[in-house]
């Protein structure tokens, strides 16, 4: 079963400006082939299907829990999204959303990705950076350990490849952020996949790594992540179990080459994490319909009558 707190994995700064198209950007590595709805779809179900949990447990572990990681990904990409739509923090939701006869959303028609206007109100969906859904054909699970696991590697390094390129074309902060934390979380799922097959088969395969290959010291948004060790951390998300995967990530493996080094861990829970954001309610973008004073009485009450 899964805990969900309220919380993001990673601390967002607020957006500068309104940027529904650096938002549309950021959507690709929700729903895009190698988005983070991939990777928690192939992690997902690969340990929900997986054959002899206990006498593999260490494998087994190390899928589950990195689902677990994968799903507040999807929830961390799907706030910078909102974000990136909602443009910077504001102290207060909007009392009048204007008259609306006056098109006050005009501009949203010649966005990239209009339907997350038109149909989402500017929130996150399961699509890609042109609005194409995610689908189910992005999952594979075999049954096979090994085959599952080199795919997952190579998902991994798929996903460092459109991280990389959506991070190119950004420069807002919310939208790198989102990519500097992603790049090193996703580059210890990529190493932690390589070891895996590595006690398994014996390859190496964790030399073929960074794939592709440029170095995170490069890349301003990553550098606390590796300053506090984030690259050598793998996260339980659980208080007692899957700890067994501590015999592949950890027992004296180090850091990749060109990464910070020391020894590899395993950290009972989840990482500190960050807030999450409050995005600014537009009545003339969702419909006029209650005033939003009489909503935030309504919630207020029954806040009242929750304590």
């Amino acid at each position: 079963m899964f805990m969900r707190v309220d919380k993001l994995q990673a601390e967002l700064p607020a957006p500068k400006k309104k940027d529904p198209n650096a938002a549309a950007a950021l959507q690709e590595l929700l729903g895009g082939k190698y988005g983070e709805m991939s990777t928690l779809g192939n992690y997902m179900f690969q340990s929900f299907n997986f054959r002899s949990k206990d006498k593999l447990k260490p494998f087994y572990h190390l899928v589950a829990s990195i689902t677990a990681e994968e799903l507040g990904h999807v929830e961390l990409v799907s706030n910078g999204v909102a974000m990136l739509n909602n443009g910077p923090d504001n102290d207060g939701d909007e009392t009048d959303g204007g008259d609306i006869s006056g098109a006050p959303h005009e501009l949203m028609k010649d966005i990239r990705l209009a339907a997350g206007f038109y149909s989402n109100g500017g929130g996150a969906t399961p699509v890609n950076s042109n609005g194409a859904g995610w689908n189910n054909d992005f999952i594979t699970t075999t049954g096979n350990v090994v085959t599952d696991l080199l795919h997952n590697f190579h998902l991994e390094c798929g996903a460092r490849l459109h991280k990389l390129r959506v991070y190119e074309t950004l420069s807002d902060p919310t939208g790198r952020e989102v990519c500097g934390y992603l790049l090193v979380r996703g580059s210890v799922h990529a190493h932690a996949y390589a070891l895996a097959l590595k006690h398994i088969t014996g390859v190496e395969i964790e030399k073929m790594l960074p794939t592709p290959n440029i170095d995170l010291s490069k890349i301003p948004e990553c550098q606390k992540y590796l300053d506090e060790g984030s690259h050598r951390r793998l996260y339980t998300f659980s208080p007692n179990d899957y700890k067994a995967m501590s015999g592949i990530w950890g027992g004296g493996e180090m850091a990749l080459p060109g990464d910070p080094q020391g020894e590899l861990e395993v950290v009972d829970g989840m990482p500190e994490g960050g807030k999450i954001h409050q995005l600014t309610g537009v009545p003339s973008a969702f419909t006029p319909d209650y005033a939003p004073e009489e909503m935030f009485e309504i919630a207020e009450k029954l806040y009242k009558k929750s304590r």
